[in-house]
């Protein structure tokens, strides 16, 4: 049974029908319409952000934190939809569930350079899922239901829908969506049991394995994190996880290695390159993780579950590659494990715990807080400490304190971590912890930042204050950009090139000036103390964390090394001497 609507009222129906809550946006004259049609009803609640970019930012945050829902966002045309383009290609890498509607001049306006004009769909081709330019209101209902579907269905992504001013105003028929199928687009989910069963004979008869988990656990939903906890305590196997995919197996757990990669533990990054099975679930091989490819586990053999296929055999080559949803292949695995009751080599699995144990008491993470200056990594550390029995969430800029976060903030849940992984944009933290907070108004949510990524977003703090979301912004201030120094230090002989901010605002006054609550702590004694008042203050709070100015971020693997390669905390050498020439083209 259809209904006769116009095309901006067609959206705003569409999102009820998907079950859309919040939708974050900034209005414009091509988006007019809708807005309007926003106006006339009480089900979908709009975000207003300050920039197009902080809104697809805050869908994102809301996406992630929501397990399984669809991050949804509206901006006008031309520099509504570009700004918006860091946003989705910040989701297409990491997979998130996004679908974006842009406005469009008019039909016949497209192609004439109007005002506010751009080839929305042109730009966004390489940094969506898939994206559509709407020509007809007989084609609307379809393409935003079927929106929602390609965006969640398979690989997650972010989608596009370009609607022309004159399509919003048409009368047209309205469909509801009528089933979660799709003609063409039907990904395949469960695996093929040919080799998942070849994939078990092969783990069992590891006699070095590792489990190496990947966002794609955490995108699979909280039964896929369930189903690695049963897995792993099954086989009592290693696991370590990628930077996106931190949670879906607890941190407090005694077969947990830490997070792997450039700034991984040594244990991890050991394991991996020592193993001689890898099962790589829900990970995409990216460089951050393998470095030099072909130093990459060279004694191993890797089986891959992913469900996107062009990510199988796409860096590494693998033994045994299974297309399909994490969740359902590791539900089959698990079975076929109960049923066969395998026989793993004991002795083997006891001399290789032996060995990361090893590896584990050089104690990579280690470090020392002394004097009255803050380390880092203490700050982290009794942020976590004071915050862990609290339903906590937390996101990140991108930098060293990300890189610190990721190391000494155990996470033992999936959905609490929320960071940009494959772009590393910068202005990440501030607008997902927006989303985190309005997805979950009764959580602590926290970004940790730094006080040259936080100042690239700033301006949403006025939008946490007008919605009263209570987000608290932890910065790790060292004056310095301080990934960039730490680079520039290792390749560049100390030349500090344009990476020290010699102009910071005052951010205590910077949080009053938008009406929040400013902390500043530059005392460890005093540490707890402040953190404490951040979280018991009820509004938004801007924390301002003063840090050792020129500590690095390690353990690292230096570009262009081997995983067992790795600089740790207490190297005593030249930095500037780490790297040679042909791994500082690989930064």
């Amino acid at each position: 049974m259809s209904e006769m609507m116009t095309g901006a009222e067609m959206v705003v129906r569409a999102l009820q029908d998907q079950g859309v809550e919040h939708l974050f946006g900034y209005p414009g004259g091509a988006v007019l319409p809708i807005y309007d049609a926003l106006f006339q009803q009480e089900k979908v609640k709009h975000v207003l952000v300050r920039h197009e970019q902080g809104a697809v930012h805050a869908a994102e945050g809301y996406a992630r934190s929501g397990a399984g829902k669809v991050g949804c966002v509206l901006v006008t045309s031309g520099p509504g939809a570009t700004n918006a383009v860091t946003g989705l290609t910040d989701a297409l890498l990491d997979s998130i569930p996004l679908v974006v509607i842009t406005g469009q001049v008019p039909t016949h306006l497209i192609g004439s350079d109007a005002f506010q004009e751009c080839d929305t769909v042109g730009i966004t081709r390489s940094c969506t899922k898939h994206n559509y330019l709407v020509k007809s209101i007989a084609d609307l209902p379809r393409i935003l239901h079927e929106a929602f579907y390609v965006a969640a269905n398979g690989r997650p992504g972010p989608v596009v829908i370009d609607i022309p001013k004159d399509i919003q105003f048409a009368t047209g028929a309205y469909s509801r969506p009528r089933d979660n199928q799709h003609k063409t687009y039907r990904p395949t989910v469960k695996g093929d049991l040919g080799k998942i069963k070849a994939a078990v004979e092969l783990i069992a008869k590891a006699k070095k394995p590792v489990f190496y988990t990947g966002g794609g656990v955490i995108n699979s939903g909280p039964h896929a994190s369930a189903l690695l906890r049963e897995l792993a305590r099954l086989t009592g196997y290693p696991v370590t996880s990628t930077l996106m995919g931190l949670g879906a197996f607890p941190a407090a757990d005694k077969q947990w290695l830490g997070m792997l990669g450039m700034h991984g533990t040594y244990e991890a990054n050991l394991a991996m390159h020592d193993c001689d099975v890898m099962i790589n679930i829900g990970a995409r091989f990216d460089d951050r993780i393998t470095g030099r490819l072909d130093a990459f586990s060279p004694r191993s053999k890797k089986i891959h579950i992913d469900i996107d296929p062009s990510s199988i055999n796409k860096n590494v080559k693998v033994d045994i590659g299974i297309v399909g949803d994490c969740a359902h292949v590791l539900e089959d695995m698990v079975r076929i494990w109960r049923e066969t009751s395998p026989q793993i080599d004991k002795t083997a699995l006891t001399a290789w715990w032996t060995q990361i144990d090893g590896w584990r008491a050089r104690n990579s993470l280690g470090y020392k807080q002394s004097g009255s200056v803050i380390k880092p990594q203490y700050a982290i550390e009794r942020l976590y400490e004071l915050t862990k029995d609290r339903n906590t969430y937390i996101t990140t800029e991108v930098g060293q304190h990300q890189m610190w976060a990721a190391q000494y903030f155990r996470f033992q849940e999936p959905n609490r971590w929320m960071t940009s992984g494959g772009l590393g944009t910068m202005g990440y933290g501030l607008p997902a912890a927006i989303g985190a907070q309005m997805k979950n108004p009764d959580a602590l949510v926290i970004d940790i930042a730094g006080e040259a990524s936080i100042l690239m977003n700033m301006q949403e703090m006025s939008t946490a204050v007008q919605y009263r979301l209570p987000v608290k912004i932890f910065i790790l201030n060292n004056e310095y950009m301080g990934m960039v120094r730490q680079w520039q230090e290792l390749l560049h002989g100390g030349r500090y090139s344009e990476s020290y901010s010699a102009s910071l605002p005052d951010f205590v006054k910077l949080a009053e000036a938008y009406g929040g609550k400013g902390i500043r702590c530059s005392d460890p004694a005093e540490l707890d103390a402040a953190i404490m008042q951040m979280i018991e203050t009820p509004g938004p709070v801007i924390f301002d964390c003063l840090v050792a100015k020129e500590e690095n971020c390690f353990p690292m693997i230096p570009s262009g090394k081997a995983h067992n390669e790795m600089i740790l905390p207490d190297f005593e050498g030249d930095t500037g001497d780490i790297i040679d020439a042909k791994g500082k083209q690989l930064v």
